[in-house]
């Protein structure tokens, strides 16, 4: 991983400002020997200005130090190099400090004027230098050698350590951006992960919903059925023993059905056949859905999906339950979409069945309504009858009916109402668009 700029901060472990034990052993490495250096150079200072050996090694002692803080005060550390230039000393500190002063962060106006002074001091001393040594007859090698020799050392002194520093610099700079990239980036795919782990947690909590509306409308509304035959078939097996064999077959081929289609989603859910493992496999929950919904598009025939069509058939099996019940068809009759039939009669489907749990023996209208760019339909039944003998089926409610069919048809940009209407029954409306 990457480190910011505070954490870079805030893991300083050396002393003072140097941000690395090494940095300081550096420094005082390089200090101790510019003040070996100025303090062999002050030796010829202070015969030439006349004052005690002593005061001039001291002096090329100190001044040589100030390099220590080359990284705290580099202008400081290029001034006294300048400073002391006339007294032909102070060369490595003049050298590392325009290193020093190029690498760092100060505008390229400080850094140009101070290398500017330094490239003039250094030419000034030069030429005062050679020419005191040729006119001292140390140097016999013309008038040309004085210029020559000033320019080049002056030039050697001062370029290399200046242009060094910038290309140092620079490229501490681009390493700084590269991390600050590699940081924002970092932090990004964080985030993106996180929005990816929520989206996913969104995601499995949609699909169990799914599931669950699945797999209450593939069972909810047979096994309603299968309770009120079976109290039916409890309250004339004696009565009518004809009638009870017929509403025992009711009851055996709505079961077998039932089954079927239940074995189908929990053999998703067991085995996970289709994902390349048939043992301990991890089934995801998108194809748990699909294996919902395939099997809840058979809940009327086992071959086809439940469509509009089957709305006579899904109708005629409530009346064999008892229910009185009749629908009525407005507009022309054509077919829509897969989803949006399935869902339309669904929509009926679970009606019905809440019909059979809360109303039983009401008598229950079903309106279709097929319009230009919708197709609407009406559940509603009257008051149940005070006394019925449909009544001992007590079948119990899981309360998420109503909660399905409205998500059902919301996914499609429908409309969904329900509720009680004045004569004491309850109505079930849907409008879902035909496109």
């Amino acid at each position: 991983m990457t480190t910011t700029g505070e954490d870079t901060t805030a893991a300083q472990t050396g002393p003072w400002w140097w941000a690395r034990w090494r940095s300081a052993v550096l420094d005082a490495g390089l200090a101790s020997a510019s003040a070996v250096e100025c303090a062999f150079e002050g030796i010829r200072f202070a015969d030439d200005a006349g004052i005690p050996m002593a005061a001039g090694i001291v002096f090329g002692v100190l001044t040589g130090s100030v390099l220590l803080v080359r990284r705290k005060w580099p202008i400081a550390v290029v001034l006294v190099s300048i400073a002391i230039t006339p007294a032909q000393m102070g060369y490595l500190m003049g050298i590392v400090g325009l290193y020093t002063l190029a690498a760092s962060e100060l505008p390229r106006r400080i850094i140009g004027s101070l290398a500017g002074m330094s490239l003039v001091g250094m030419l000034i001393v030069m030429f005062v230098r050679v020419r005191q040594d040729m006119a001292h007859g140390e140097l016999d090698l013309g008038d040309w050698f004085v210029p020559f020799a000033s320019i080049t050392t002056a030039i050697g002194m001062t370029a290399p350590p200046l242009l060094l520093g910038l290309y140092v610099g620079a490229r501490r700079r681009l390493m700084e951006s590269l991390r600050e990239r590699a940081d924002d980036l970092e932090r990004e795919l964080q985030l993106l992960a996180e929005r990816a782990e929520e989206r996913a947690e969104w995601a499995r909590g949609e699909e169990r919903t799914r599931i669950a509306r699945e797999m209450h409308d593939v069972v909810a509304h047979r096994v309603s059925l299968m309770v009120v035959h079976a109290a039916a078939l409890q309250a004339v097996a004696r009565k009518d023993p004809e009638k009870a064999v017929k509403n025992a077959a009711l009851v055996g081929d709505m079961g077998r059905q039932a089954l079927t289609e239940l074995r189908e989603m929990l053999g998703v859910l067991r085995s996970g056949d289709g994902f390349g493992r048939p043992e301990r496999a991890a089934v995801p929950l998108v194809a748990v859905g699909v294996a919902a919904a395939a099997a809840a598009s058979r809940a009327v025939d086992e071959t086809d999906g439940p469509c509009l069509d089957d709305l006579e058939t899904l109708i005629g099996q409530s009346a064999a339950a008892g229910m009185a019940v009749d629908l009525s068809v407005e507009g022309d009759v054509r077919s829509y979409a897969a989803q949006i039939e399935q869902t339309a009669f669904r929509v009926v489907q679970e009606a019905l069945t809440n019909v059979h749990k809360h109303a039983a023996g009401a008598k229950t209208h079903v309106r279709l309504a097929h319009r230009v760019s919708e197709i609407a339909m009406q559940v509603e039944n009257e008051p149940p009858p005070e006394l019925s003998s449909l009544t001992s089926a007590r079948l119990p409610s899981g309360g998420n009916g109503l909660v399905g069919m409205k998500e059902r048809v919301s996914a499609l940009g429908g409309v969904f109402v329900s509720g009680p209407t004045e004569a004491g029954g309850f109505r079930v409306s849907a409008v879902i668009p035909a496109v």
